[in-house]
């Protein structure tokens, strides 16, 4: 029952600091040196795939790493952890590729709520295309209603 519990803690543990990873990776790696993968996500996308594509390259190499150490070593610590980054990723498509870029056909268009929140949250981070100065933040724990107001009017109010 105990290893049930710890797996489960890894897999929640995993997934949870996810949030934080993708923050960090986004505000200081997409936004600093890699500038020149994640530009494309700032500009109009030309065919299917963009450079930006390249950084879920780098996080499944993460998890399958995650995964090859576990199996190795059958320490079930590491295949949870590589499981609950896999389900951060799948997460992250879905929401983000699919119902923020509609980069797929998606049948969910949220009107209120979460999931709107998530979606102007990431359009107010679109606002600004350069490489310093938009808003960063983890990508599924969006700002909450009065913070996203507030930030989506300053910035308004920057643009020419």
């Amino acid at each position: 029952m105990w290893s049930m519990i710890a797996n489960l803690l890894w897999f929640f543990g995993a997934l949870a600091a996810m949030e934080g990873v993708a923050w960090a990776t986004h505000r200081y790696v997409m936004h600093g040196p890699l500038w020149s993968w994640h530009r494309s996500h700032h500009e109009p996308r030309r065919g299917v795939f963009e450079l930006n594509d390249l950084f879920a390259v780098v996080f499944a190499g993460l998890a399958i790493g995650l995964f090859a150490v576990g199996a190795a070593t059958r320490i079930d610590a590491f295949t949870f952890s590589a499981a609950g980054v896999t389900a951060y990723g799948a997460l992250y498509a879905l929401v983000h590729d699919g119902l923020v870029h509609r980069r797929f056909w998606l049948p969910l268009k949220p009107r209120r709520g979460y999931l709107l929140r998530l979606v102007q949250a990431h359009h107010l981070h679109h606002l600004h295309h350069e490489r310093l100065g938009a808003v960063s933040f983890g990508f599924l724990v969006p700002l909450d209603p009065r913070r996203l107001a507030e930030k989506l009017k300053r910035q308004r109010e920057t643009l020419p």
